[in-house]
């Protein structure tokens, strides 16, 4: 049988546990949301950053392909009569490094130096060309060395006179692809199988570090791409979780606390017992009680008996004084009531027996006990005459003497239960007035073994006849315990020595003189508790 300690440990580790995985599922939840909120954010930023700089190098390139025809009108002409026009259309396109005419594959003239004479096919590979081309190069007339986007316009059908610009690429990198940290760590323009970035210049090869990865936007204009290099948005959301720690933790104990308050009711003991209650889990037992005078059963004492489903058999040391503390004891006693009532037809019918039900003092003082015998007990018009058991360990201040005159008026008696336990045995008596007083098994036990607790034996024993207040000694367990008890004039026994507490539907066959009640009951075994 389980303990109060284990009992309410056991349920302290269950909200523990509960606590803790609310917390836990918190701190996961919270670092699970940030970081696929924060990936899907880096991403967004990524591809965004990609796309701006395809547009940036696309409003680089739109207005020198607009000036294409204006360029290629003055292909064949004197270098001395277009040098002019083409410094001032260089000027004002602000990128170009310079412009370079072609005829018959010889570059003749350049809005830089002016009359040249250079076959165009030594210095760029690939050129001339029928078809317009975008290409990436490496500048080797103006600052050699240097990277270059090379633009080519034909001007002719064998594509052997044309215009040929060169834009500052390592410029246009400079002011509008610059890499953003930690998000962006390089861009590189590709034009077909060439590739340029800051870090490496102008190659045929992409070297990536293991760390990298390549985010890819096209033109959808001019033939080029732009890659972005980046950690990935994956490893940068992962990067940024410790920074969440302090709002993962600050709403994990946010909801841990809710969780303990709100399972204060939900993975609690209070609940098992309103849970019991709600489902019949609790079980009436009965101790006879003997008059050794004429050798009859005269009265029962119900007790409560819980068969817990989920927990097994529960001592009644362990829910009610749970049950006390959370205000749970008057709807335990009103079920006490109620199944006694239910079952009153296992019980002789006759004004003669008596049906002790243990009340908690509270119950009691609140009034409510009055209202619950007429609702629950003189409703039912039962025959047996009905016994209510206050136990002398609790505090029964401040009693109303009314509530006290009207149950003795419908015939309820009262008992003293464990008289002599407690500090104000006299004032009990004298504000109470009891018709019985229920000597303590310890008292009963210590019957010619124990000098001191024999002798405040006698001294209850002798109040009682001076008062004219009705005896039963509780815990008998010995012939010598009944045959001194008896010789001292207390006739109304209760015990092992005549029964063990017993189901209630098991009294009629103990009562006929039958076999004694089984030692397990619907196959538990039964506690031997009083």
């Amino acid at each position: 049988m389980l303990t109060a300690q284990n009992l309410i440990m056991g349920y302290r580790r269950k909200r523990i546990i509960v606590c803790l995985l609310v917390a836990l599922l918190t701190l996961l939840l919270t670092f699970g949301l940030r970081f696929i909120s924060q990936r899907s954010l880096n991403q967004q930023r990524i591809d965004a950053y990609a796309q701006h700089a395809v547009e940036s190098l696309d409003k680089v390139l739109i207005p020198v392909a607009g000036k294409r025809h204006e360029l290629t009108s003055l292909v064949g002409q004197p270098c001395e009569n277009v040098h002019l026009p083409m410094r001032k259309l260089a000027a004002a396109l602000q990128t170009l490094r310079s412009i370079a005419l072609v005829k018959s594959g010889v570059l003749y003239c350049s809005s830089v130096f002016g009359d040249r004479d250079v076959i165009l096919s030594e210095r760029q590979p690939g050129l001339p060309d029928p078809a317009a081309k975008l290409l990436l190069a490496v500048d080797q007339s103006l600052i050699k060395g240097s990277p270059i986007l090379i633009q080519w316009y034909p001007a002719s059908a064998d594509g052997e006179d044309g215009v040929l610009l060169s834009i500052n690429i390592h410029l246009l990198s400079s002011l509008l692809l610059e890499p953003q940290a930690p998000l962006i760590k390089r861009v590189i323009v590709s034009v077909g199988r060439q590739y340029y970035s800051d870090s490496q210049g102008v190659s045929e090869q992409l070297r990536l570090a293991d760390d990298e990865q390549i985010v890819t936007r096209s033109s959808e204009l001019f033939p080029f791409a732009i890659s972005v290099s980046t950690p990935g948005a994956t490893a940068l959301a992962l990067a940024d979780l410790p920074a969440q720690a302090p709002l993962a933790v600050i709403l994990s104990l946010l909801l841990a606390a809710v969780s303990w308050i709100a399972t204060a009711g939900r993975v609690s003991f209070t609940r098992e017992i309103v849970l019991g209650m709600h489902k019949r889990e609790f079980e009436l037992y009965c101790q006879p009680q003997l008059d050794t005078r004429t050798q009859q059963c005269n009265g029962v004492e119900i007790l409560l008996r819980w068969n817990n489903p989920r927990l097994g058999w529960i001592s009644p040391e362990v829910f009610i004084p749970v049950a006390e503390r959370e205000n749970l004891i008057a709807p335990l006693t009103r079920y006490v009531i109620a199944e006694t009532v239910r079952q009153l037809h296992y019980f002789p019918r006759s004004p003669h027996f008596h049906i002790g039900i243990n009340v908690a003092s509270s119950h009691f003082l609140q009034g409510a006990l009055l209202r619950d015998v007429n609702q629950y007990w003189f409703a039912a018009h039962p025959q047996q005459q009905l016994v209510l058991e206050l136990t002398e360990r609790d505090n029964l201040q401040g009693v109303d003497y009314r509530l006290v005159r009207e149950l003795h008026r419908k015939g309820v008696r009262l008992a003293i239960d464990d008289f002599g336990t407690g500090s104000s045995a006299l004032s009990w008596l004298e504000q109470l007035r009891p018709d019985i007083l229920k000597i303590d098994k310890s008292f009963t036990n210590a019957i010619g073994t124990d000098a001191v607790n024999s002798t405040v034996t006698d001294i209850i024993i002798a109040l009682g006849q001076r008062l004219n207040i009705e005896l039963v000694a509780e815990g008998v367990e010995t012939p010598q315990q009944a045959h001194y008890l008896r010789l001292h004039g207390v006739h109304f026994l209760q015990g092992y020595l005549y029964a063990r507490p017993m189901p209630v539907a098991e009294f009629p066959r103990w009562l006929a003189g039958g076999s004694p009640p089984p030692k397990a009951h619907n196959g538990h075994p039964l506690p031997v508790i009083l």
